[in-house]
C-alpha cells in the first residue's frame, strides 16, 4: 500500500518510471495512485483532505486525470504544490499518455481548444453580468415581500410572491453554481466566500454539501455510483440499471409505469424532501458549523419577513410552495441535459468524450440563457467548468468544430422539443427496457 510521496530523493534524481499495468493496480480504498502530466502520484492517504473530497480524486484513481486537473482549477501552479510531496514517479516513455483506446489526437486538440479559449480571455469573469445577476435576485426578493406588505396577505398578492421567491431562489442556485466552479472572482477565496453567502443567506443550504456531490457529476457524469445525480433506484431506473434490475428481477416498484410517476415525486419533492434532508445530514455529520450558520440565517429572516403577515403555520406553507417551485424548475433544467443521454457503467472515456456522451444542449436565446443560468450550454460547461457561463456562446463554435473533426455528436435540441427533453420519455424507455428484459427471462 503506498504512502505519501513514498521516500524522499535527492535533487535532480532521476524519477522511477512505471507502465499502465503497474498503476492500474493502485486503485482500491487506501490504495490509490493517479497520473496528471505524465506524472504519477499516490493519493492514499492524501485524498482525505482533498479540497474538494475524497470521492472526487478517488474517481480518478489510476487513470489519467489530466484533463480534470486542468478543468477544476483555476491556478494550477498554486495547486502543483499539493502535488509535489505525493510525486512517486512518471509513465515511463514508451506509454501513452491515456490508457486504454483513447484517441491521443482528440485529447491533444482539446487541449489545444483550451488554450485558445485562454488566449481568448473566455475565462476571466464580467463584473457587470454577475452583478446584475445578484442585484435581480436580491430585487425579487425584496418585491416578494412588498406585495405582501402593501396588498396584504390574500391570495393573489401571495401568490405572486410565491412565484417570484420560487423565481428568485432559482436564479440563486445558478448564481451560487457559478462561484461553486470558480468562475465569478479571479482567486478562490473570494467565489467561496460569496457562494457561502448566496447558498446559505439566500438559499438556506451548504456551500460545501453543493460542492462535495456537484463536483463528482462532473468528474464523471451519468456514471453509476460516481456522479450521485443519476444514483436514483430503486425509486427510478436510468440507462444500463434497467436492464440489470430487469434480469435479476428486482420489482422494488413499477418500473415500466415510472414515466407516470416520475411527475409526482421527481420534480415536486427533489429540492423540498430529498435536498433538504441529505444537505442537514451532511452538515451535521461532517460538523459543518459554519454552513450551518449561514443555513440558519435563511431561516430567520425568511421567518421574521412573513410570519407577521401569515403566522407561523401560513410562513411554512409559502415557504413548501416556493421550494415545490424552486424543484420543479432544478429537475427541468439540470436533467433535461444528462437523462436523455448515456446513463451506464464507467467506461474509461477521455474526458471530451465522457463529458459529451452525457451532456446536450438546448438552442439558446435570450430566454432560455437566463432562463436556465446558461446550463442549455451544457456540453460547454461540462468541457469548462471554471469558464463564466456568459462566454459559453462564444466558446461553442469552437466545440461544434472540434466535435465535427473527431467524428463526435454535438447535439443541440430544439426549443420546440423541450417535452422531449424532461426525462419522462428517457424514464419511459428505461421502463420497456426493464419490463423486455423481465419478460423475456
Amino acid at each position: 500500500m503506498g504512502g505519501v510521496g513514498g521516500p524522499t530523493r535527492a535533487r535532480g534524481a532521476l524519477l522511477p518510471t512505471f507502465r499502465w499495468e503497474q498503476i492500474r493496480a493502485h486503485s482500491l480504498p487506501g490504495d490509490k495512485w493517479l497520473v496528471i502530466e505524465r506524472r504519477v502520484y499516490d493519493i492514499s492517504q492524501w485524498a482525505e483532505r482533498h479540497p474538494g473530497g475524497s470521492r472526487l480524486i478517488g474517481h480518478h484513481g489510476a487513470e489519467d486525470a489530466t484533463e480534470a486537473f486542468h478543468a477544476f482549477h483555476q491556478d494550477l501552479s498554486f495547486v502543483r504544490k499539493f502535488l509535489r510531496p505525493l510525486l512517486i514517479g512518471e509513465l515511463a516513455p514508451e506509454e501513452p499518455g491515456q490508457d486504454g483506446p483513447q484517441n491521443a489526437q482528440l485529447v491533444e486538440d482539446f487541449r489545444a481548444l483550451r488554450q485558445t479559449a485562454k488566449d481568448m480571455r473566455l475565462f476571466e469573469a464580467d463584473p457587470v453580468f454577475f452583478a446584475l445577476m445578484l442585484g435581480h435576485i436580491l430585487a425579487m426578493e425584496v418585491l416578494a415581500w412588498l406585495l405582501v406588505y402593501l396588498l396584504g396577505p390574500g391570495w393573489v398578492p401571495s401568490t405572486l410572491a410565491a412565484l417570484i421567491l420560487g423565481v428568485s431562489q432559482a436564479q440563486s442556485w445558478c448564481l451560487q453554481h457559478d462561484l461553486g466552479h470558480a468562475s465569478v472572482f479571479p482567486t478562490s477565496r473570494w467565489n467561496r466566500v460569496a457562494q457561502q453567502f448566496v447558498m446559505g443567506q439566500l438559499k438556506g443550504f451548504s456551500a460545501r454539501w453543493w460542492n462535495f456531490r456537484h463536483f463528482q457529476h462532473h468528474a464523471k457524469p451519468n456514471v453509476f455510483h460516481k456522479d450521485p445525480d443519476v444514483t436514483l433506484a430503486p425509486v427510478f431506473l436510468l440507462g444500463e440499471s434497467s436492464v440489470e434490475y430487469g434480469r435479476k428481477k428486482r420489482r422494488y416498484l413499477p418500473y415500466h409505469r415510472q414515466h407516470l410517476y416520475f411527475f409526482l415525486i421527481g420534480p415536486p419533492l427533489l429540492t423540498l424532501v430529498n435536498f433538504e434532508v441529505e444537505n442537514l445530514v451532511y452538515m451535521v455529520l461532517c460538523l459543518q458549523w459554519a454552513d450551518l450558520l449561514w443555513a440558519a440565517s435563511f431561516y430567520a429572516r425568511f421567518l421574521l419577513a412573513y410570519v407577521p403577515f401569515y403566522g407561523v403555520r401560513g410562513a411554512l406553507l409559502l415557504y413548501v410552495a416556493v421550494r415545490v417551485l424552486e424543484s420543479h424548475w432544478f429537475v427541468w433544467i439540470t436533467q433535461m441535459n444528462h437523462i436523455p443521454r448515456d446513463v451506464g457503467q464507467e467506461k474509461h472515456r477521455d474526458w471530451v468524450s465522457a463529458q459529451l456522451a452525457a451532456t446536450c444542449n438546448v438552442e439558446p436565446s435570450s430566454f432560455v440563457d437566463w432562463f436556465s443560468g446558461h446550463l442549455n450550454f451544457q456540453i460547454e460547461h461540462h468541457l469548462f467548468p471554471t469558464m463564466p457561463r456568459h462566454n459559453y456562446r462564444r466558446v461553442a463554435p469552437l466545440v461544434r468544430a472540434l466535435c465535427a473533426r473527431h467524428g463526435l455528436l454535438y447535439e443541440v435540441k430544439l426549443g420546440t422539443h423541450l417535452i422531449d427533453l424532461t426525462g419522462a420519455l428517457s424514464l419511459k424507455k428505461s421502463g420497456d427496457i426493464w419490463l423486455d428484459a423481465y419478460l423475456h427471462q
